[in-house]
Order: C-alpha cells, then sequence, then structure tokens
C-alpha cells in the first residue's frame, strides 16, 4: 500500500549520483590537452546524438516523475473529512481596519501553564546542584593536569633543562671612541 520511502530515496540518492558521474567524465577529456588533427567529415554523428539525447531525457524524466509520482500515491492515502465535519468555531472579530472570521477551537499545541518547580523546592536542591557544578569546574582542570602529568612522569627535560649551570654572562663590549664633529 505504501511504497517504502527508504528504498526510493535511495534509489534517487543513487541516480542522481550516477548521472553527476557521467556528466563529469563526458566532460573530462574536454579539459584535456590533445594534437587534433582535422577533421574532414562531420564533427559529429548526427545518429549518435539523438540517441545519447533521448537516453538522457529519458533518464532525467524517470529521475523527475519517479518521486512526484510516489508522492502521489501517498497523498491518494490521506483520510479527507466530509465538509460536513465541524474542526471549529468561525467568530467574527472587529481589528483595527476591519472585522476578520477567526477559527476558535482547542488549543492542542501551545500549552500556557507553569511547569516550573516551585521557589521553596528549588532552595532545597540547590546544595546538590552547587556541589556537581563544582566537582564538574573543579575535575575539568584537574584531570587534564593529572593526565598531562602521567604522559610525562618519566621525561627528564625539565631536570635536565633546570639542573643545567648558569652560562657565564659575556663581558660587555666596551663603548666605542664618540668622533669629534660639527657640534662636540
Amino acid at each position: 500500500m505504501f511504497p517504502d520511502h527508504n528504498f526510493t530515496s535511495t534509489m534517487t540518492k543513487f541516480s542522481t549520483v550516477l548521472v553527476s558521474t557521467a556528466l563529469l567524465f563526458s566532460g573530462a577529456s574536454a579539459l584535456a590537452p590533445t594534437n587534433v588533427p582535422k577533421a574532414t567529415k562531420p564533427a559529429f554523428n548526427v545518429q549518435k546524438v539523438a540517441v545519447n539525447s533521448l537516453a538522457a531525457v529519458s533518464l532525467a524524466s524517470a529521475l523527475v516523475v519517479g518521486p512526484m509520482a510516489d508522492a502521489v500515491d501517498m497523498m491518494a492515502d490521506t483520510p479527507s473529512f466530509g465538509s460536513s465535519s465541524l474542526v471549529a468555531e468561525r467568530v467574527t472579530r472587529e481589528g483595527l481596519y476591519k472585522e476578520y472570521d477567526v477559527d476558535l477551537g482547542d488549543q492542542d499545541v501551545d500549552d500556557a501553564r507553569s511547569t516550573y518547580k516551585s521557589a521553596k523546592e528549588t532552595k532545597t536542591k540547590k546544595g546538590k546542584y552547587t556541589a556537581l557544578i563544582a566537582v564538574l569546574v573543579v575535575g575539568s582542570f584537574i584531570i587534564p593536569m593529572a593526565q598531562y602529568f602521567w604522559y610525562v612522569r618519566d621525561d627528564d627535560s625539565s631536570d635536565r633543562f633546570f639542573g643545567q649551570a648558569k652560562a657565564p654572562e659575556p663581558e660587555p663590549e666596551p663603548e666605542p671612541v664618540k668622533k669629534k664633529g660639527w657640534f662636540n
């Protein structure tokens, strides 16, 4: 009764990929540099062009019409309500510029009731959530540090770096003798 939607979707995707690949490879040879001799006969075969065009048109129509036919089949199975079904009450309201008709019915989608917890219940459970947040924040700092120190526990590069004797500072170079100029 209902077509398999996953199968239809998969086949549509597969055929789209197949057509895209065919178009990609048909145009790829146009970009390759070749030494083409001068043609003595027509540049294309009319019969091949007609057959290829017909194949492309039939493939494209199958890709376009197939999903549309499935959609029509699915829409045909939807239940239709007769004209005598009462869906909502029609009321005329007065607006700023004119009168308009409004359908009034039961509102199922929007629930305006307050679902927040009371202030008393929130205060009693505040400590539990504060402790949870504190554990998570502290853990987010401590765990990466512990992991780093676990990885470098056998590495002695920092000991070698800090254990080196300081190199003696080089002697400062003597100041060059100033030349006497016009204003000195």
